[in-house]
């Protein structure tokens, strides 16, 4: 390997949105956020997390409201 070329790897500290904090070690020299960790990702917990990062719910469920979940009401049966 070449001498030199390589970007320093130093310690940084990685700290989620859920407050869990590691440290890990990184060519970026400076400390990291993140929205997810392990700590309190779906696939690592097992439990169902809503993460709504930019208002897209409220967005939707602005644009669409309430009913757009709903079932449509019943059709009358035809008469024969």
């Amino acid at each position: 390997m070449k001498a030199k070329i390589h970007p320093a790897y130093k310690e940084i500290t990685v700290t989620c949105a859920c407050g869990n904090s590691f440290k890990t070690r990184s060519a970026l020299a400076k400390d990291l956020r993140v929205d997810i960790c392990s700590a309190c990702h779906p696939f690592y917990t097992g439990k169902q997390k809503f993460v709504d990062t930019a208002g897209r719910v409220e967005k939707f469920t602005k644009k669409y409201g309430g009913e757009y979940f709903k079932k449509p009401a019943a059709k009358p049966a035809a008469k024969k």
